[in-house]
């Protein structure tokens, strides 16, 4: 549903080991394509959790992808979330965790979620300085309210560790990211019709207009204390 999911979660893996056999909550997975990809490349038992995306509709891509057994589809809000409290050995998410994360007391909650010294990994689209109050003005024409949830890779590490209940290893940006968020905007584009072809052009604008000034991804993993 966003910049290439894939894309996304194989750079979280290459800082976050999945190993077979390891219970993994993917959380906002949106069309559970990551959450496949997880169960098919390194064996996890996966829980695709999502809010926007019916349960019933990535069942059947997960039937189709020959994943049942491995992939569990989960309609669910992420601030209400149904599992026994240290039931996983992961949690990751790409691409969603600043929808529901920037709380400072959400760490504290999902974390009870897992096991002792579970890891919690997300890749969120970021900027690589905290803006203040002003937007430059090569963004503006394309600032969206809901950018306020962007930070910086050192805002994210602080929101994190300022609770004690996570230990920050990698934390920073992700190489090249924000042209892979664009090459994936031209792709879609190009492939596309209506809404989804509109959103991708305004997109590709705003990232070619910042060419890498402000806009990047995060990528972070904290240890559970």
């Amino acid at each position: 549903m966003g910049p290439h999911a894939l894309w996304l979660m194989e750079s979280l893996t290459e800082v976050l080991p999945i190993e077979p056999g390891m219970r993994v909550l993917d959380l906002g997975c949106g069309t559970a394509m990551s959450s496949i990809f997880l169960a098919k490349e390194f064996g996890a038992q996966v829980w695709a959790a999502d809010l926007w995306i019916a349960a019933a509709e990535n069942e059947e891509r997960i039937a189709a992808a020959g994943m049942t057994d491995m992939v569990t589809a989960v309609h669910a809000e992420a601030h209400n979330l149904r599992f026994e409290e240290e039931f996983f050995d992961a949690i990751v998410s790409v691409d969603a965790y600043h929808y529901f994360g920037t709380a400072d007391l959400y760490i504290g909650y999902i974390t009870d979620f897992l096991c002792e010294s579970g890891k919690i990994g997300m890749i969120v689209p970021s900027l690589r300085q905290e803006l203040g109050d002003e937007v430059p003005d090569t963004l503006r024409p394309y600032w969206h309210w809901d950018f306020c949830s962007f930070h910086s890779p050192a805002w994210w590490r602080h929101h994190w560790e300022k609770t004690g209940r996570v230990r920050v290893g990698a934390a920073g940006e992700v190489e090249q990211g924000w042209e892979d968020w664009l090459w994936f905007d031209e792709v879609v584009a190009a492939q596309t019709e209506g809404w989804r072809h509109d959103g991708a052009l305004k997109e590709a604008a705003m990232l070619r207009a910042d060419g890498g000034s402000n806009l990047c991804f995060t990528r972070m993993v904290g240890t559970k204390r």
